[in-house]
C-alpha cells in the first residue's frame, strides 16, 4: 500500500481508541483492516476528486462567462482514464477480497475444532475434550481454532469483530470458519443475523488464554466423558452396534477408518465421508445408500438433538477399528446417564462404509 509503519499505527490506534473498529485479535484481523484501510482511501481519493472536479467546472463554465453554451469533444484518451483506472482499483479490491475471503473460510488441517450450536437465544460451544460452555467460548493463543457451526433453529450469524470473523449458523447444515488468537484477553462474541424477538440478548464473550493458562481451563473444565466417549455411549444405546459392528454377517457397513474416505453408493455415484455426511445418514439414511446394503435403517429425525448428533459424528470421525464396538454389543455399561429421545429401534448411520 505504500504507507509507512507509523502512518499505519496511527490509523490503527486512532481508529481503535475512537471505537471506529475493535482490537485486533487474530492474526487474519490487520490483513482484513489492509483491505479496508484501501478501499477507505480509494473512496475518499475518488471523493475528493469528483468534488474539486464540480467545484472547479462550475467555476469555470458559470453563466456570466458562457453565457452561450460551448461545445465540447469528448476525448477518447480521458474517457479511457477514467474507465480502466477505477476498473483496475476495483479488481484489485476484487482479487484481494477473495483471496481473504478463502483463507478465512478454508481451514488448516491441524485446526482445533470446536462445535457451536446456535439456538434461540444463545450459544453453545462443545469441545473436543467434553467441555460445554453457553455464550461463552475458550480458546488459546497460537493455535489455529475450526469453529464447525449449525443452528438448532432459525438462520443465525456467529461473529467475532475482534477476529474479523462471521459466519451464518444455518438449520441442517454444518458451516465453518477459523482463526487463531493473538492476544489473550475477554473479546465479545454477536449473533449478526435478526433472529427473533430476543435476538439483541443473543451475545456472548470470547475469552483467548495462553497456552499454559488453557490447558488449566481445560483440565478444571472437563465433565468427564469427551465428545467422542458420549457419542459411543449414544451409539450402544440406540443399538447402532447391532447392525454397524464389522462381522461378516452385519446388516450395516463396518464405520471403522470410514471418515475421510470416499464411499461407492447403489447409484454408483461416489462421495466423501465427512462431518455433513455422517449428520444426514443418521437422520436421512434412506439418502445416501451404500452400495451391496439394503435400505433398511430408521431415520432419527427429530429423535437426536444436535449436540448427541455432535458426539455420534465426532465418535465415528475417531473410529478406527471395531473391537469397542463388537465389545459394547451385549453390554449396558456404555448407556449414558441421561440418554437422548430415541427410540430402540435398530440404528446406524446407512451409507457409511470403507470403500
Amino acid at each position: 500500500m505504500g504507507l509507512s509503519p507509523v502512518i499505519w499505527q496511527f490509523l490503527v490506534k486512532w481508529m481503535v481508541n475512537f471505537a471506529i473498529i475493535p482490537p485486533e485479535a487474530s492474526k487474519i484481523a490487520p490483513q482484513v483492516d489492509a483491505l479496508l484501510v484501501f478501499m477507505t482511501l480509494v473512496s475518499l481519493v475518488g471523493l475528493v476528486l469528483v468534488g474539486l472536479l464540480v467545484t472547479a467546472f462550475s467555476i469555470m463554465y458559470r453563466r456570466d462567462k458562457n453565457p452561450v453554451a460551448t461545445q465540447i469533444e469528448g476525448s477518447t484518451l480521458l474517457e479511457a482514464t477514467w474507465t480502466i483506472i477505477p476498473l483496475g482499483l476495483f479488481l484489485v479490491m476484487f482479487v484481494w477480497g477473495s483471496v481473504l475471503y478463502f483463507r478465512i473460510y478454508t481451514p488448516p488441517p491441524n485446526a482445533m475444532n470446536i462445535y457451536v450450536v446456535g439456538k434461540q437465544w444463545m450459544w453453545k460451544a462443545e469441545h473436543p475434550g467434553g467441555q460445554h460452555e453457553i455464550n461463552s467460548l475458550h480458546v488459546p493463543t497460537g493455535r489455529p481454532i475450526q469453529i464447525t457451526l449449525i443452528s438448532q433453529d432459525v438462520f443465525h450469524s456467529f461473529s467475532i469483530p475482534a477476529f474479523r470473523v462471521k459466519r451464518e449458523a444455518i438449520p441442517g447444515r454444518y458451516t465453518t470458519v477459523w482463526f487463531e488468537a493473538t492476544t489473550p484477553g475477554a473479546y465479545h462474541l454477536f449473533c449478526t443475523q435478526y433472529c427473533g424477538t430476543q435476538h439483541s440478548g443473543m451475545v456472548g464473550e470470547v475469552d483467548v488464554l495462553t497456552p499454559e493458562d488453557y490447558k488449566k481451563w481445560l483440565a478444571g473444565s472437563t465433565s468427564g466423558v469427551s465428545l467422542a466417549q458420549n457419542g459411543e455411549r449414544l451409539f450402544a444405546s440406540l443399538s447402532c452396534n447391532a447392525c454397524h459392528n464389522g462381522q461378516p454377517d452385519s446388516r450395516g457397513p463396518s464405520l471403522a477408518d470410514v471418515y475421510g474416505s470416499k464411499l461407492m453408493l447403489t447409484t454408483g455415484q461416489p462421495i466423501l465421508v465427512d462431518e455433513a455426511y455422517l449428520r444426514q445418514a443418521i437422520l436421512n439414511p434412506s439418502q445416501h445408500i451404500t452400495q451391496g446394503y439394503a435400505p433398511i435403517m430408521p431415520t432419527y429425525q427429530g429423535q437426536i438433538s444436535e449436540e448427541g448428533l455432535i458426539s455420534l459424528v465426532e465418535y465415528i470421525k475417531n473410529l478406527s477399528s471395531n473391537y469397542r464396538v463388537q465389545q459394547t454389543l451385549n453390554t449396558t455399561g456404555l448407556l449414558p446417564e441421561q440418554p437422548d429421545k430415541t427410540s430402540s429401534r435398530p440404528a446406524g448411520a446407512q451409507g457409511v462404509t470403507k470403500p
